[in-house]
C-alpha cells in the first residue's frame, strides 16, 4: 500500500494581518545576552618598551598592571617568554564585559629568539584544547571561553618595515587566532614617515604570504555612515597608534595625551594617530572577532585534532594486528618441532624434505609416544 506525501506550500511573501508578536525576538536575545555577559579575550604580543601595557590600559580605562616589575638588561639575556593572563570585570550601561588581557613578556627579549614563540602558540592550542574538552563533557552549560579571540601585534616603528621575527611568529600563528598589527609609538613618526610605513608592512605582509583578519565588509542595507567607517578603518590597517595613561590640561579641558617641549599629542585625537579608529575597529567587530574564532580557527584546531585521533586509533588496530600475526608466526614456528615424550626428554627436530610439510605435532593417547602428521597431496603419513 503506498502512502501520498503530504504537500509543502511555501509562500515565502505571505503578510500578516495582525500582531502576532515574534517581532519582538531580537528584544529577548538582547536581554538574554546583556544578562549572561560577554566574554573576550585579547592578546598583546610586541617586544619590550614598545608602549603595550599603556596601550591597553588606554583602551579600556583601567590599570591592568598596578604593579608591574620591569627586568633589566642582565635579565634579558637569557629570559623566556612568560604568558600573564589579566581578568577584568568591566560595566558600561548595564552591559557587562569579562575582558582577558593576555601579555606576553620576554617575547624578543633575548639573544637568541628563534624559538621564543613556541610558548605563545602552546598556550593558544591549550585554550582551543580545554575549550574541545569542555564542550565534549558532560555538562556544557557554563563553559568558560578562553579561546584567544584577537593577537594585538606590535611592530616597532624604528625600522623600515617588518624584521625577520616578525614574519616568523605572525606566519605561524596566522591561522591560529586573528591578527590586528599595530604600529607602536606613533608619535616618533612623521605623517608621511607613519605613511610609508604603513605601504611597507602592508607589502611585505603580502609578500610572505600571511593572513591578518580582514574587516568585513558593509552591507548593502547598512547605512551610509556605517559604511563609510567601515571603508576608513579598512584603509587605516596596520593602526599606528599612542597610549598615555596621563591627563594633561589643554585649554581647560582634560585630555588622555603625551606632553612634549614642542606640544601635546593627544591619544583620542583622530588628526595625530589610530588610537579611536582601533578603539572603534574592536567594539564594532567584536562579535565577528569571537565568531572567525569559532568558524575558523577552532574549528581547523577541531578538525586536525580528531584527524590525529583517528589516526592514532587505527595505528593501535594495525599494531594490534601485528603483535597477532607475530604470535601466529611463534606459534607456527613451535609446530615444526617435534617433542618425544617426557620420558625419554630428549629432542629431535624434523624439517621439511621435499614435498613433506611439518603440519602439526600432538601427543598421543598410546603413552609416551609422539606422532609426527605429515601432509601431502590427498594423503596423511604417520
Amino acid at each position: 500500500m503506498l502512502h501520498q506525501q503530504p504537500q509543502i506550500l511555501l509562500n515565502t511573501s505571505l503578510e500578516l494581518r495582525g500582531y502576532v508578536g515574534f517581532a519582538n525576538l531580537p528584544n529577548q536575545v538582547h536581554r538574554k545576552s546583556v544578562k549572561k555577559g560577554f566574554e573576550f579575550t585579547l592578546m598583546v604580543v610586541g617586544e619590550s618598551g614598545l608602549g603595550k601595557s599603556t596601550l591597553i590600559n588606554s583602551l579600556f580605562l583601567t590599570d591592568l598592571y598596578p604593579e608591574r616589575y620591569i627586568p633589566g638588561a642582565a635579565e634579558k639575556i637569557e629570559r623566556t617568554v612568560q604568558i600573564e593572563a589579566s581578568t577584568v570585570e568591566i560595566e558600561e550601561r548595564g552591559v557587562k564585559l569579562r575582558l582577558t588581557v593576555v601579555d606576553t613578556p620576554g617575547y624578543g627579549d633575548a639573544i637568541n629568539s628563534q624559538d621564543c614563540f613556541k610558548t605563545i602558540i602552546q598556550y593558544i592550542d591549550n585554550q582551543f584544547e580545554r575549550y574541545l574538552h569542555d564542550e565534549s563533557g558532560l555538562n556544557r552549560r557554563h563553559i568558560v571561553d578562553n579561546r584567544v579571540h584577537c593577537c594585538f601585534y606590535f611592530i616597532s616603528p624604528f625600522g623600515h618595515g617588518l624584521k625577520p621575527l616578525d614574519v616568523a611568529f605572525m606566519k605561524a600563528i596566522h591561522s591560529k587566532v586573528n591578527i590586528v598589527p599595530v604600529i607602536a609609538k606613533a608619535d616618533t613618526l612623521t605623517l608621511k614617515e607613519r605613511d610609508r610605513l604603513k605601504r611597507r608592512i602592508l607589502d611585505e605582509i603580502a609578500e610572505h604570504g600571511i593572513k591578518i583578519y580582514q574587516l568585513p565588509d558593509a552591507d548593502s542595507d547598512e547605512d551610509e555612515e556605517f559604511k563609510e567607517q567601515t571603508r576608513v578603518l579598512k584603509a587605516s590597517v596596520p593602526f599606528a597608534v599612542i597610549g598615555s595613561n596621563q591627563l594633561i590640561e589643554v585649554k581647560g579641558k582634560k585630555i588622555r595625551g603625551r606632553l612634549y617641549p614642542w606640544g601635546v599629542v593627544e591619544v583620542e585625537n583622530p588628526e595625530h594617530n589610530d588610537f579611536l579608529k582601533l578603539r572603534t575597529m574592536l567594539v564594532t567587530h567584536m562579535q565577528d572577532l569571537q565568531e572567525v574564532t569559532q568558524d575558523l580557527h577552532y574549528e581547523n584546531f577541531r578538525s586536525e585534532r580528531l584527524k590525529k585521533a583517528g589516526r592514532s586509533t587505527d595505528e593501535e588496530v594495525l599494531d594490534k594486528d601485528q603483535i597477532l600475526l607475530q604470535k601466529e608466526l611463534e606459534v607456527k614456528t613451535k609446530q615444526q618441532s617435534c617433542f618425544l615424550c617426557s620420558f625419554s626428554r630428549k629432542c629431535v627436530v624434523i624439517e621439511s624434505v621435499g614435498v613433506f610439510t611439518a603440519s602439526n605435532c600432538r601427543l598421543m593417547k598410546t603413552k609416551h609416544l609422539c606422532s609426527l602428521i605429515f601432509t601431502t597431496v590427498g594423503k596423511k603419513v604417520t
